[in-house]
């Protein structure tokens, strides 16, 4: 008789979301990965494969997860430059118990030369992110915020390349004071 699952899926793949998030793919080993999921070696392969599957599926977690809460922030933001300052501050600060960064930027960082998959899911990421960043700088070019001068598209991979080199800088020493500079500055380049 099959025995049954004695966790919850999702649980467990919060955790080695986050553990994969800190560590990267390399460092992380199936042992890390067993001892702080909470379950045993056989369950693990059991509902995620591998190792190279379940970081494909915590990758997807987190950005269901980003994608979430940005769309949240979106809505609560009276305007465009409130909804960047937003995204740019949850990028920057850590949260509660997740690690500093972006999982995609360290995955992209770590793998994506040489792992189709994971250069998939990062640059699909990161497209959706561009998508989510023009619709914010098309929304402050209609209600006069943002300057009309720049095509939207040219403005949101502008945003992008900040929020990502913001994101990398998260998981350093860098002072906090320097990463909100230039999160204002480049807020202000966009502004009439």
């Amino acid at each position: 008789m099959a025995r049954s699952k004695e966790f919850e899926e999702n649980e467990v793949l919060e955790k080695a979301m986050k553990l994969f998030w800190e560590q990267g793919y390399e460092k992380t080993s199936m042992n890390d990965l067993v001892e702080h999921m909470g379950i045993h070696r056989r369950s693990l392969y059991d509902t995620f494969t591998d190792k190279h599957t379940l970081f494909l599926k915590a990758m997807n977690r987190f950005g269901d997860r980003f994608n979430g809460r940005m769309a949240t922030a979106i809505k609560q933001a009276e305007t465009a430059s409130q909804a960047l300052r937003t995204i740019y501050e949850y990028s920057m600060n850590v949260e509660g118990d997740t690690p500093p960064g972006c999982m995609f930027v360290n995955s992209a960082v770590e793998l994506a030369n040489r792992d189709a998959e994971v250069d998939a899911r990062a640059t699909q990421a990161f497209e959706n992110t561009e998508h989510l960043l023009k619709d914010i700088v098309v929304w402050g070019q209609q209600n006069g915020e943002f300057t009309k001068n720049v095509e939207a598209d040219d403005l949101a991979e502008l945003l992008h390349n900040t929020l990502v080199g913001l994101r990398v800088m998260a998981r350093t020493s860098a002072a906090k004071e320097k990463l909100q500079r230039i999160a204002n500055l480049s807020i202000s380049l966009l502004q009439d």
